[in-house]
């Protein structure tokens, strides 16, 4: 059985376990004071071309998005996001459990538009009474989707445009980062990304790293105490280093780059076998996500050699489902399912 449920089936690249067991009896200060950590901080900020910004290591994703946002909300703010937002849909409430309520609009292809953003902050401030309802106070969006699309650069500028006119920060879940910049659709680079977000974060979980989170803040009012959110929040890992040594692998030589490449290239190449075998897909991915369309008496035979995850019901007989690929997946596992299809 191959399976293809998610982009964190493996353990991680080979390199950062080189790196682990090299430095395994290396003693170092806790909590990411150590050299590794400072390495891989400046590694980051290089790559970012933001010499300014404050990076913090943390645990998972769930975990960074709740503590990014909980240290920029006050009691009476929410976070706003497309309804097929993560944080809406995949966190368990996580964002509600730190008492900030998530304020969804709708998603075009899994996008937060800027226009729908403007008439949710007009819906808001134009009543006799604002003061009765959650404050929209901060922007959530991903990049890429939950459904693999991608934000064009002119999308990314407009959401700006419209914090920066109500006072808002911007926030980017890059929990999937590579994968989005890796791709062919893609045009932005992660220098001109980080310019336009307050904060972001760039993915280790998915992409390579056995787990951990690296925060990008580049907006001064948001650096004050983060670690004491971090802290409270359960992410200041003590063994921090572990983190250090991973990003530090990851962003030597652009690994994470060439990493999400090869993962993007597969997907496109499924993604191309698919359509070619008359399959429609369910959202037009070009990432490391395809999400097609299968009879679900074809996603029943296919399921006894390969593992997807079901997405959605389409009718009675069909059903959308997902195919991840990621840093690991192999070329012949690729070609096993396309003679499959």
């Amino acid at each position: 059985m191959v399976l293809f449920y998610s982009d964190y089936l493996e353990g991680c690249i080979p390199e950062i376990l080189k790196e682990l067991n090299d430095s395994n009896f290396c003693q170092t200060p806790g909590y990411g004071k150590d050299d590794f950590c400072e390495e891989a901080r400046n590694l980051i900020k290089s790559r970012c071309a933001s010499p300014d910004a404050d990076v913090h290591f943390l645990v998972g994703g769930t975990q960074t998005n709740a503590t990014v946002i909980a240290s920029i909300l006050r009691p009476h703010q929410g976070v706003v996001c497309a309804a097929t937002g993560h944080i809406a849909v995949h966190e368990t409430g996580a964002i509600e459990h730190s008492a900030h309520k998530v304020l969804t609009v709708p998603s075009v292809n899994g996008k937060l538009c800027a226009d729908d953003l403007s008439k949710l902050m007009h819906l808001h401030y134009d009543q006799a009474s604002p003061e009765h309802e959650v404050q929209p106070a901060m922007v959530y969006i991903s990049y890429s989707t939950e459904l693999g699309t991608l934000y064009s650069k002119k999308e990314l500028q407009d959401i700006k445009a419209e914090c920066c006119k109500w006072g808002m920060p911007l926030f980017i879940d890059g929990a999937r980062l590579g994968y989005g910049l890796a791709s062919k659709e893609s045009d932005i680079t992660i220098e001109e990304l980080s310019a336009l977000a307050d904060v972001f974060y760039i993915g280790g979980t998915k992409q390579g790293a056995l787990f951990g989170e690296a925060v990008v803040i580049n907006n001064p009012a948001l650096k004050k105490d983060f670690r004491y959110y971090i802290k409270q929040n359960g992410g200041l890992l003590a063994k921090g280093r572990l983190l250090g040594i991973q990003f530090k692998t990851l962003f030597t030589d652009d690994l994470y780059f060439k990493y999400a490449k090869h993962a993007v290239d597969l997907a496109c190449k499924l993604s191309d076998a698919f359509k070619a075998k008359g399959y429609e897909m369910f959202a037009e991915s070009s990432t490391n996500q395809i999400f097609p369309i299968l009879p679900k008496a074809k996603a029943s035979a296919l399921a006894q050699q390969f593992g997807f995850e079901k997405w959605c019901d389409i009718d009675a007989d069909h059903m959308a489902v997902r195919f991840c690929t990621s840093w690991a997946t192999r070329t012949e596992d690729i070609d096993s399912l396309i003679a499959n299809l």
